[in-house]
């Protein structure tokens, strides 16, 4: 029986008004994203290649952060930074891991902590296979300060295992930034773990998923001699805060009672209200390494053009 052109017509438009009245899943909500890998087809990857060889893998954790900002803050924050850089100049982003290095905190629940060894060890891994496909150099932006030495450990081995190149970009993009002013009337206080600093850069970075009704004043009990070093980090003596954090913050069962449980009682490191969190003042701090980073991405692309 011969096709009806007419009818096929009907089915068609019939069979696009179900599709289009059809529901999806309820809990999506992200927006496709530029240069962001997740995000990107295979054939769209190729084409940025034509562009760049450049790629930013943020190295974050999961961790808490008391109870008014999410365990995957590092992780979240440091990828929202690198996809703004991404906007602004043609590199790609590729996440690779949530998880960091964070033993210190499994005291409370929800964090999780992988080995060091493991950490560089998939990062490294991941870096060979976008080397294959062309890419060749490596911005490795961390994120958790426990993920310092690893960080730098990933470009080291890039650059002395591989045909890659690699930096790490907060070291990087230092000489390039400007650090925004805060008001003059502001005293410093101790304020790191969770406090007014990365509150702000939540609130900037990822707004819904800060609950300031949930924040709290922490109750911190640090040992003796480390406590008495405290005024002198405020005020920023390097050597101060060098021997300050060798000590603090590490893991229960080294002994030295600063793993976060063993010093505060919400998981964050700070004595300063979290009421003075600002999504202004978190735009200024973004906006400050955007600007480095971008920075410092295009003068090395002077330096050493894409081949």
């Amino acid at each position: 029986m011969p096709k009806n052109p007419f009818r096929l017509a009907i089915l068609g438009a019939l069979l696009a008004a179900s599709a289009a009245g059809a529901q999806t899943n309820p809990l999506w909500g992200e927006t496709k994203v530029k240069n962001y890998l997740p995000h990107m087809s295979w054939t769209e990857v190729e084409d940025l290649l034509t562009r760049t060889d450049m790629v930013i893998m943020p190295v974050g954790s999961l961790e808490q952060h008391g109870p008014h900002l999410p365990i995957g803050t590092d992780f979240l924050n440091g990828m929202e930074r690198a996809k703004l850089v991404a906007q602004r100049t043609d590199v790609l982003v590729a996440p690779i891991l949530f998880v960091g290095n964070a033993p210190y905190h499994l005291g409370f629940p929800g964090t999780v902590s992988l080995p060091a060894e493991t950490i560089q060890q998939v990062y490294f891994e991941a870096a060979r296979s976008l080397m294959r496909q062309g890419f060749k150099r490596f911005l490795i932006l961390n994120s958790h300060g426990g993920n310092r030495v690893i960080s730098q450990y990933i470009a080291d081995r890039i650059n002395h295992e591989t045909e890659g190149i690699a930096v790490e970009l907060g070291a990087a993009a230092a000489p390039f930034r400007q650090e925004p002013a805060e008001p003059s009337s502001e005293e410093p206080v101790f304020d790191r773990h969770g406090g007014v600093g990365e509150t702000s850069s939540s609130l900037y970075l990822i707004p819904d998923l800060v609950d300031l009704s949930r924040a709290r004043a922490a109750t911190l009990t640090m040992p003796e001699h480390l406590e008495r070093m405290v005024p002198e980090v405020v005020t920023g003596d390097p050597t101060a805060l060098r021997v300050f954090l060798a000590e603090n913050l590490k893991a229960e069962e080294t002994g030295k009672g600063t793993s976060t449980r063993e010093v505060t009682d919400t998981g964050v490191w700070s004595v300063r209200d979290l009421e003075e969190s600002s999504v202004e003042r978190g735009r200024r701090g973004a906006e400050a390494f955007v600007d480095a980073a971008v920075a410092f991405i295009e003068r090395w692309k002077e330096l050493r053009p894409m081949e």
